[in-house]
């Protein structure tokens, strides 16, 4: 696999402008590597289709603890039990602004690509079903978290 910056390197930026806008955090890039497969090893994976000048998908991993910091962080007021019901759609919100910023970057550079609506999973008790294909993953740390981002475009 030839790993493309120009591939991967939006969805980084993308991610780390939500991450210090919208969460006041800054994000540390971690380990990369080529993974067989764009699932992710963490307990939540939120799934996002791209179409256009590439294809694939992006898959954008946490655990939940992670996804309970940042959706308390957003909805302060919000009690446990709303959290518990609500955080897949406070999860698929910052994928929606992160892809959509990545989108922005893309249309700049003169590239169109078109995204699915994010598919929030739980990836420890429910089958991922996405092509199995390599994809460059990115390990990346807050004070939420880990976090990962896998990109499998073409």
């Amino acid at each position: 696999m030839q790993i493309r910056a120009e591939l991967v390197n939006p969805f980084l930026e993308a991610a780390t402008i939500v991450f210090r806008d919208i969460l006041q955090t800054d994000l540390i890039r971690g380990k990369i590597g080529i993974k067989d497969t764009p699932e992710t090893t963490l307990e939540l994976a939120i799934i996002i289709g791209v179409l256009g000048t590439f294809n694939g998908e992006v898959i954008y991993g946490l655990n939940y603890d992670a996804a309970y910091k940042i959706s308390k962080k957003l909805m302060p007021g919000m009690g446990d039990e709303d959290i518990k019901n609500e955080y897949k759609d406070i999860l698929g919100e910052i994928a929606n602004m992160t892809t959509g910023n990545a989108m922005n970057i893309f249309a700049t550079a003169g590239q169109s690509i078109e995204i699915t609506a994010p598919n929030i999973v739980d990836a420890k008790n429910e089958t991922i079903k996405i092509p199995k294909k390599q994809a460059l993953g990115i390990s990346l740390f807050s004070k939420f978290g880990k976090l990962e981002v896998n990109v499998a475009l073409t």
